[in-house]
């Protein structure tokens, strides 16, 4: 089943509000952070993100990035603290890229753009299952890690190493035994605000924890990402670049600094 969204022209973040009027929403995503208007909030606690390898099952090509699925059925691999209050368990992460390495991230930080971001989608344990906690204002948690390009990632090497098998959409493969913290920056200072999915439909029930510290990844990394396909097998090549939603309105809220 062909979606109806996606990154070109005719189907892309600009045109989404017809199909989804959530587009232009209250509380929509990503948004641009700009640190000088940040507030630091002294009531945030520490995150505290304990993630089990063995929980890592799988990976996919979804037409729009690829995804690293995770078994969820316990609290295994899960985030607490930080603005959360509850238990958030891991369901997926995924990335969103550029066609260049100058740009890819969705959320930006005083304009400044990053070549990827990372985001590790999580879901609140009070609600009885994902879907059902993806509707509700305080269902999701979504940890966003931008990737700035420098040295090599031997850490993401591990997931790019993979991707060779997912390379058009509809294609997915076993992954596992994979530790999504090691993704993560030594520094978790972060900013935070209340969101919304950055791809239909664009619900708006997630708490973004967006991490101030960037991972490193090389040109050449970045270029394997690139080798993905948005199109099926047998359809004409179409290559994954440029799938990121650009910045939305604040529109009021506030984004709050877990550090000074």
């Amino acid at each position: 089943m062909s979606h109806g969204w996606g990154y070109g022209s005719h189907n892309g973040p600009d045109q989404w509000s017809k199909d989804y009027p959530l587009a232009s929403g209250p509380r929509q995503s990503p948004i641009d952070i700009v640190p000088g208007q940040a507030q630091y909030d002294a009531a945030l606690k520490p995150l505290a993100v304990k993630y089990d390898a063995s929980t890592c099952k799988g990976i996919l090509n979804n037409g729009h990035s690829f995804q690293v699925d995770f078994a969820d059925d316990t609290d295994s691999s899960a985030v607490t603290g930080g603005p959360l209050s509850g238990t958030y368990r891991l369901r997926q992460f995924h990335f969103h890229w550029g066609a260049s390495d100058d740009k890819g991230s969705e959320h930006t930080v005083g304009g400044t753009k990053y070549a990827c971001e990372l985001h590790l989608v999580h879901w609140n344990t009070k609600y009885p299952s994902f879907s059902d906690a993806a509707t509700k204002p305080d269902g999701l948690a979504v940890l966003g890690v931008f990737l700035k390009v420098g040295a090599a990632n031997p850490q993401l090497q591990k997931v790019l190493d993979v991707l060779d098998a997912i390379k058009c959409k509809g294609k997915q493969t076993t992954f596992s035994n994979f530790d999504p913290k090691v993704l993560l920056p030594p520094c978790l200072d972060y900013w935070t605000y209340e969101g919304s999915l950055t791809t239909p439909p664009l619900l708006e029930s997630v708490t973004w924890i967006v991490l101030k510290q960037p991972i490193s990844v090389s040109s050449a990394q970045m270029a394997k990402f690139r080798s993905l396909l948005f199109s099926a097998e047998g359809e004409p090549p179409c290559f994954m670049v440029n799938n990121y939603r650009p910045p939305q309105p604040l529109k009021g809220r506030k984004v709050r600094a877990s550090f000074k």
